[in-house]
């Protein structure tokens, strides 16, 4: 398995999760993760192709196919192995984290209400 990224960005995390489903479009990752998110969430193209280009550097994402759809071009991404693995380690990592706190009757330092 390889070395997981030291830290991942919520849109790259996000990215992820909208392939797990399977392989998507640009169009379709953004509003997948608009989805997931309830709106809170919205990729600026920019944003969503500079993320795809390094994770898929990185060996977490890879182009499926591309197909030409009413005369533009039209490129699917689908995750790795190692892209599956990734976000699912850092679910695991953030659900560790938040467990820090949830569920917590005090936190030093503060009165209980």
């Amino acid at each position: 398995m390889r070395r997981r990224q030291p830290t991942m960005t919520e849109p790259q995390y996000f990215i992820l999760a909208a392939l797990l489903d399977g392989p998507l479009h640009g169009y379709g990752i953004i509003k997948a993760t608009e989805h997931a998110t309830g709106g809170r969430l919205t990729l600026a193209v920019g944003t969503l192709y500079g993320a795809l280009e390094r994770m898929e550097r990185a060996g977490l994402v890879a182009t499926d196919r591309e197909e030409t759809v009413e005369g533009r071009q039209r490129r699917y991404y689908r995750l790795t192995q190692d892209g599956a693995d990734t976000v699912e380690q850092e679910a695991h990592r953030m659900q560790e984290a938040a467990g820090v706190v949830i569920g917590r009757r005090a936190i030093p330092g503060t009165v209980p209400t």
